[in-house]
């Protein structure tokens, strides 16, 4: 095939290939009728096999007589050509004329634009992940040129149908220009509008890996979709580099069409979004105030009156903060009534904040550290519960594992337990289990578990699972309540909203979608990645969801809307974890590609690349104050990182780019925030979390 590509394209100036410079010269010919004869396959071949002979071709045409087994051809192309009607080729028998004649079907049919586009666009949906990046890049111009040919040729209504069906898939990345050539509606503004003619007028850069190119160019040919290889031969220029194609490189300069603004992105991410805080419920608002009152004038002791007092200032500076930056109750996601246990659950932060350390580079948090002993590699997930009361763990034996860290026996009920003999907390807790185990399994599941989380009160666990199911478990009962259907592949993370009424999953189906516990089906599918959803996490006022994926990108989605609002880039492997800060305002992610990404929320552009992990990062979690940021990963380790320096470097570095964008200075090493590292005998770490007060919790399964 490269034989063929680097002989060919000295005389067409294609863009590799014999069959791309051959493609070159469609649309030259001249009309005929549309019943045609067809040649048969070996017919075709023995044409370009001929004319690859008379340019003087000799790798080429071995090449392809080799691959076609065919013997010696000692016709002129005149000879070949002889076999069908002068009045249905012309007298011009020369490769592009012939292939011109042999697809006169497409070139008569009005919608074989869309049907050849349909095509290509879910034959890249199917492709390796390794290729949809720099194959979607180079189906935009096809796109763009397949629509503006269907308005020259005066299908203004399939243009317009055209542009609906297919516009959404390019709108992040090319917003503005969708949006001008929408405009378009006759053939006459095609040929007047600016934006349009530089289309027409120049070459649309993209670079492809060699291989795949090959991809592209053979699956055009195979379906004989001459319209597309047209618009590839004229109108691309395709720059093939070695290794693969990072999505960062869809900025450089000779991607996309010199002089005219290409990745639209940033334009994109300046969607407005609202990163304020939940406003405080008034019912657990004053039940609060009320309890901590009660409290105060209940006390005994002058310890007793002076914790209590400060609890109350404590709640006030509180109520004030919250107040400045929250949102308006018309924006934020609508939630059922506060009862008891967001009040106790309040209480408590306000007394985990009254002894909460603060973190920084001179003061590190604590590390406990929990190892798994004899998962046979077989334990997938881990969490652990906000009051480190519960440690979960999803096995491939499609089961769930809990873990009492308190040491307390998990009593479930007795399995016939009569309703008139309860009245009262003491008859219910007679009629649990009478066990000791301080652990228990969880089954129902029907494949392996590749995702729990516990809710904020330890009351709930959800899990996803290989069976394309999540499950809702009651840690009270330690029983299944719900099952969730809707997935079509499985599910490989789960989230719990913070105020613990929705949940979300993402998935093998390149989804993620969002769940009300009291609803059995999805109230949102987030519909977007190019390849698997691996994990998923809430936004802390709950109105965003951040998603990562094997395509390399995070994206953050409006729960209301059910829209993206934000495009993170930048990553070079698949992201497997992401993390938002307690404050809302920034965002990090990590993984195959051993770098952790640092991303402002507000602008939507990274603030720093923190590199020092020597294996997949699979955890990240903020501090309490949003200062330090802990990652966990396959190397073994957890390690520290300042984030506050990562936000002044990025700041700074901001000052020293020129009006186009080129870095002046020499980039300082990312690795300056990294502030320590420990290191596990032989444990990959899974998870990481910091607790209220600042305690960092890590898990890992122990590998010989």
């Amino acid at each position: 095939m490269s034989g063929k590509g680097t002989d060919a394209a000295e005389d067409t100036g294609g863009t590799g290939s014999a069959a791309n410079g051959g493609a070159s010269g469609i649309g030259a010919g001249s009309s005929s009728s549309n019943n045609k004869t067809q040649a048969p396959p070996k017919q075709v071949e023995k044409i370009v096999l001929q004319y690859l002979k008379s340019k003087g071709y000799k790798d080429a045409e071995q090449a392809l007589r080799e691959d076609a087994m065919l013997e010696g051809n000692d016709s002129t192309l005149g000879d070949l050509a002889s076999a069908f009607p002068a009045s249905e080729i012309g007298a011009d028998a020369s490769v592009p004329n012939w292939i011109l004649f042999y697809n006169e079907a497409e070139q008569g049919n009005p919608d074989a634009y869309r049907q050849s586009y349909r095509e290509l666009r879910r034959w890249i949906d199917s492709s390796l992940d390794a290729y949809k990046h720099e194959l979607y890049a180079a189906s935009y111009p096809i796109f763009v040129h397949s629509y503006l040919d269907l308005h020259t040729r005066g299908l203004h209504e399939k243009a317009a149908e055209f542009m609906e069906l297919y516009s959404g898939d390019h709108t992040e990345h090319h917003g503005q220009d969708i949006g001008v050539l929408k405009t378009l509606t006759t053939k006459a503004h095609v040929e007047e509008n600016e934006l349009a003619k530089v289309y027409r007028e120049n070459k649309y850069g993209v670079r492809m890996t060699r291989v795949g190119l090959e991809l592209l160019l053979s699956f055009l040919q195979d379906h004989e979709f001459t319209l597309l290889m047209r618009a590839v031969n004229q109108h691309l220029n395709i720059r093939t580099v070695d290794g693969a194609v990072p999505i960062s490189s869809q900025r450089e300069a000779d991607v996309g069409i010199t002089g005219h603004t290409q990745n639209q992105l940033d334009e994109f991410n300046r969607q407005e979004v609202m990163l304020g805080s939940v406003p405080l419920d008034s019912y657990v608002r004053d039940e609060v105030e009320r309890t901590l009152q009660d409290e105060a004038g209940r006390a005994d002791t002058e310890a007793a009156r002076t914790e209590a007092s400060a609890l109350l200032e404590t709640f006030s500076r509180v109520k004030q903060e919250a107040a400045a930056s929250a949102l308006s109750s018309r924006d934020a996601v609508p939630l059922p009534p506060a009862r008891g246990p967001e009040v106790e659950q309040q209480i408590a932060d306000l007394k985990a904040l009254r002894k909460r350390v603060a973190l920084g580079p001179a003061a590190l948090p604590s590390v406990c550290m929990y190892t798994l002993h004899n998962t046979d590699n077989t334990l997938n997930c881990t969490t652990v519960s906000e009051d480190l009361s519960l440690l979960a763990g999803g096995f491939s034996e499609s089961y769930i594992k809990l873990w009492s860290l308190t040491r307390t026996p998990l009593r479930g009920f007795q399995s016939t337990i009569a309703s008139s003999t309860i009245s009262s907390e003491e008859d219910v807790e007679t009629a649990r289990e009478r066990t000791t185990e301080d652990s228990r399994r969880l089954v129902g599941h029907s494949g392996a578990v590749f995702g729990v989380d516990i809710s904020f009160d330890s009351k709930y666990l959800i899990s996803g699972s290989e069976d394309r199911t999540a499950r809702l478990w009651s840690l009270d009962t330690f029983t299944n309540v719900v099952c969730y259907k809707g997935h079509n592949y499985p599910i490989w993370d789960v989230a719990f909203a913070p105020q613990g009424f929705y949940f979300a999953t993402a998935s093998h189906d390149r989804t993620a979608r969002l769940w009300s516990c009291d609803h059995i089906y999805a109230l949102r599918i987030f519909a977007g990645h190019l390849s698997d959803v691996n994990c998923v996490r809430f936004h802390p006022n709950s109105k965003y969801v951040v998603t990562g994926s094997s395509d390399k990108s995070v994206r953050l989605w409006d729960v209301q809307r059910g829209s993206c609002v934000r495009v993170f880039t930048g990553h070079t492997g698949s992201v497997d974890t992401v993390a938002i800060s307690p404050d809302g305002r920034i965002m990090a992610s990590a993984g195959e590609d051993q770098t952790v990404a640092v991303w402002d929320l507000g602008s939507g552009r990274r603030m720093e690349s923190l590199t020092a992990h020597t294996g997949p990062v699979y955890s990240l979690a903020f501090s309490q104050e949003g200062t330090l940021l802990l990652s966990a990963s396959a190397d073994e380790t957890v390690r520290a990182w300042d984030v506050k320096r990562a936000a002044a470097k990025s700041a700074e570095e901001g000052k020293k780019r020129d009006a186009a964008g080129i870095w002046k200075s020499k980039r300082v090493a990312e690795s300056e925030a990294l502030l320590r590292t420990w290191r596990t005998k032989s444990t990959p770490v899974y998870s990481v979390m910091m607790t209220k007060r600042n305690l960092a919790v890590a898990t890992g399964a122990f590998a010989l």
